[in-house]
């Protein structure tokens, strides 16, 4: 069914990997764990088990680029299937909020991409159709959708020379054509033509929905009024019963999914429809980067419901609103038959479901091996880190420092500074395009040393870096947990002389589990050397390179295209934020999320600007209860 094309074989681990997760699947072994090294190759063993499994599958990532480069790499490994991508449609997103204790009401702000809306789209359309179907999604896969019975139950179906009556539809050919030309491109012998909206809803859905709601709005009042709460009561009252008349007349309303209980005429309590509703049974699910994306994938369900519960106390919004929300922890496990979790460094939830068993891929075809670690004692650290920097600028290495708080990056920064080292600082505060240009700064060699707290982790291509440095590395939490330890010092891995050093006066459990477990990762990646004659070489990345994958920071002095020949100063408000929005959409349509979000930002920020009762980046309106404060 899969039509798998690829330029190489599996090698290193791979073959393993494939058979292992394969032969699991055929037992049906629900749940398996994959624990690949970075650079180990984990999209060829996925692309492999997805091929010979043979069944639709779901792949999610974290976040949409990381998801991006997933399906682009999906759809050049399967060219002849359908492979699709299916992430959230908004431009950006400000979700509706009140916040009780400044009397602040923050109305929804989104922009739909209607590029990416035609992607999610033709993701449904696909699994309607054929079975030989990727998805690759993110957390917008457990928000919900319609229906996907009401909307096959909207879908038409045509076939060449089928007769139907002649207000429905008459057809004497079925043809793919350009749109553009009329040129006829494939003739077809059956064509199923879809809904334009996933949420699709007929008229008398419509009005049983309008009766339920004023149903429900009637109960709610007299709660509210019996409270006291008189303030609330009128504002859902005149909110609500203005909705309703706008979703009759025209069929739908500002904030009409809030309604999406009724109108899909669901129990309370009950979970909305979703992606997943729209797989067969019997689908594969892989959850890459797994320790991240679970928890991800539970939260979004607490915050959803932790913010509505405001909007409803408050006389927002109607009870029936908290359902419409995102799956809930175990709805998501439920709705996912079999599943493969992917990660470098697996949680304990994923261990536990696999019964402790795991897949493991640690060979990189580089040959490069895990970073050497070395223990030393917390006094003098600041000195032996000193000495440390000396040495690699003199053989033009870049290094990474991480401390525990933001004040200790500041402090450690300054006095590096008056050592005479080239050395920036990076923590939360320091906004996601400069994140970007110190990152670009640094492996062009613009400074030598970057300071940081929980920000060198995930995600982080840095081949320039040769030495990773732990201070503090006894303090067991969270920033020095085995987890977090495996994957900071992983950030030394993709170069020849990459190596770690951790000060502590004592080696902690989560210390003592990572050290040897990188320990073990290096022999393995070594013993494969040595009998293959593999030679391990360090990743190198011309500037060109580099300033394409850091390409984000550009949009903080110049934009792409039409900001690139003005001064900001030069025009008003509301120009400047016509030419970012154009810019936030271009970059969106190609993919590149995090230019998008850079430019949303921009955008609130002039808007808050240019309207003092707003505020950056979002979009505050105050004094709720009917006062309008400047």
């Amino acid at each position: 069914m899969f039509q798998l094309q690829m330029p190489f074989e599996p090698a290193g681990h791979q073959p393993e990997a494939i058979e292992e997760l394969t032969g699991g699947l055929e037992r049906s072994e629900r749940y398996q764990t994959l624990l690949g090294v970075t650079g180990s190759g984990k999209t060829v063993t996925m692309a492999n088990v997805i091929a010979r499994y043979g069944r639709p599958t779901l792949v999610l990532s974290h976040n949409k680029t990381l998801s991006a480069q997933l399906y682009g790499e999906l759809k050049s490994f399967f060219p002849n299937n359908a492979v699709e991508y299916f992430v959230s449609y908004y431009d950006y997103y400000q979700p509706e909020a009140y916040v009780p204790a400044t009397d602040t009401y923050i109305e929804k702000d989104a922009s739909i991409n209607e590029d990416i809306d035609m992607l999610r789209l033709r993701a449904t359309s696909s699994l309607m159709e054929r079975e030989d179907v990727v998805i690759v999604a993110t957390v917008s896969a457990i928000y919900g959708l319609g229906d996907p019975a009401e909307y096959r139950q909207l879908m038409a179906t045509v076939r060449t020379g089928e007769e139907m009556p002649r207000d429905e539809i008459l057809v004497e050919r079925v043809s793919k054509i350009d749109p553009l030309t009329g040129n006829v491109i494939a003739e077809l012998e059956r064509c199923a033509i879809y809904p334009a909206k996933h949420f699709v809803v007929q008229r008398p859905a419509i009005e049983r929905a309008a009766s339920a709601i004023r149903a429900e709005l009637k109960e709610r009042l007299t709660d509210l009024r019996t409270d006291g709460k008189l303030l609330e009561a009128q504002r859902l009252e005149s909110r609500t019963m203005f909705d309703m008349d706008m979703l009759l007349e025209i069929g739908t309303c500002a904030g009409v999914e809030n309604y999406s209980r009724h109108l899909s005429n669901r129990r309370p309590g009950e979970r909305p429809a979703c992606l997943l509703d729209y797989f067969p049974e019997d689908y594969l699910t892989i959850i890459d980067e797994s320790h991240v994306t679970l928890p991800q994938l539970g939260g979004m369900y607490e915050g959803d419901r932790s913010r509505k519960l405001t909007l409803v106390e408050y006389g927002f919004r109607l009870p029936s609103a908290l359902d419409n929300r995102p799956l809930n922890h175990d709805e998501f496990m439920r709705l996912t038959p079999t599943t493969v979790f992917v990660s470098a460094t697996p949680g304990h939830f994923e261990l536990e479901l696999s019964g402790g068993v795991v897949v493991e891929q640690l060979i990189r075809p580089t040959g490069l091996v895990d970073p050497t670690t070395e223990v030393r004692p917390v006094r003098g650290q600041v000195d032996d880190l000193m000495a440390e920097i000396r040495g690699c600028e003199t053989k033009g290495e870049r290094v990474l420092v991480t401390v525990l708080t933001k004040r200790m990056a500041e402090d450690l920064t300054d006095y590096l500074v008056q050592a005479g080292v080239r050395v920036r600082y990076m923590h939360s505060d320091i906004a996601t395009i400069e994140r970007m240009e110190i990152v670009r700064g640094l492996r062009l060699g613009e400074f030598d040393v970057l300071v940081g707290i929980n920000l060198l982790r995930e995600g982080l291509d840095l081949p320039e870096v040769a030495l990773v440095a732990i201070l503090d590395a006894d303090q067991e939490g969270f920033l020095r947990s085995e987890r977090s330890l495996i994957q900071t010092v992983g950030r030394a891995a993709r170069n020849l002389s990459g190596r770690a050093v951790l000060y502590a006066d004592r080696i902690t459990g989560s210390m003592e589990r990572a050290l040897a477990e990188m320990d073990r990762r290096r022999a393995v990646q070594e013993e494969h050397n040595a009998r293959y004659g593999v030679v391990p070489q360090s990743i190198s990345k011309s500037v060109d390179q580099v300033r394409l994958v850091t390409r984000v920071a550009d949009a903080r002095m110049a934009p792409p295209t039409e900001s690139r020949d003005f001064k900001e100063t030069e025009l008003d408000a509301k120009s400047l934020a016509t030419i970012l929005e154009k810019q936030m959409r271009e970059a969106a349509a190609e993919l590149d999320f995090e230019l998008a979000a850079e430019l949303r930002d921009r955008i609130f920020q002039l808007k808050a600007e240019s309207d003092p009762v707003r505020k950056a980046p979002r979009g505050y309106r105050h004094g709720a209860g009917g006062r309008r404060r400047g």
